[in-house]
């Protein structure tokens, strides 16, 4: 089951080395959730594990959603993506240029990048990625929202990429997003659940 915009579901990162099974579970059991319940791309977002455990819990979570549509992207390590056969990464302002990746690897991984303004949005068009994800669309803890005006202009300027929306994202007002010209959403919190997702995905196909 999958909507026809694109539902991407972001770890809460709270995933730590000492408590790597129980968080590895988790994870893995959101992934499988996620995957059944409409979502289309499931972003792996754990700073805190070691290299060695996120390559561990990547591939623990490809293996568990085999043979489904959910795309996994990988937080900014592009080495494990590559090693484990993740779909793709997800880069933010910090991170490797999508340009870069692109150029190293070709095609062999999907692109996602972090963006909060228009010039961002612009310049991860120009380096190849696949897609960005915008925001904060609406308030967050400890954020100031971007808003409504700035995701439409965002979406009216970036012609060649898909946007996805960011921030406070929920059922109420998904839709909203979605009429600026958004490619879909995107969360943490409020995706953390088959409920909510599977809520958000109905929402989406109307």
């Amino acid at each position: 089951m999958t909507s026809s915009r694109f539902i991407y579901v972001i770890t809460d990162g709270t995933a730590c080395d000492a408590k790597f099974e129980s968080y590895s579970r988790r994870i893995i059991e959101q992934a499988v959730t996620a995957a059944s319940t409409g979502a289309t791309h499931f972003q792996i977002r754990e700073k805190q594990l070691s290299a060695s455990r996120l390559f561990e819990l990547v591939n623990y979570v490809v293996g568990a959603v085999a043979g489904s549509e959910l795309k996994i992207l990988v937080n900014e390590r592009v080495d494990v993506a590559i090693a484990v056969g993740a779909d793709g990464v997800h880069l933010t302002s910090r991170s490797i240029s999508a340009a870069d990746v692109r150029e190293f690897f070709g095609g062999k991984l999907l692109i996602a990048v972090s963006t909060h303004d228009i010039v961002e949005v612009l310049r991860a068009q120009e380096q190849g990625a696949d897609l960005v994800v915008f925001g904060p669309v609406f308030d967050t803890p400890g954020k100031t929202a971007a808003g409504i005006v700035k995701l439409r202009e965002a979406c009216d300027k970036a012609t060649g990429i898909p946007v996805i929306a960011l921030g406070g994202i929920d059922v109420s007002n998904a839709r909203s997003a979605i009429e600026t010209g958004a490619a879909g959403v995107a969360g943490i919190r409020y995706f953390s659940t088959a409920e909510n997702i599977a809520k958000i995905a109905e929402e989406l196909r109307q």
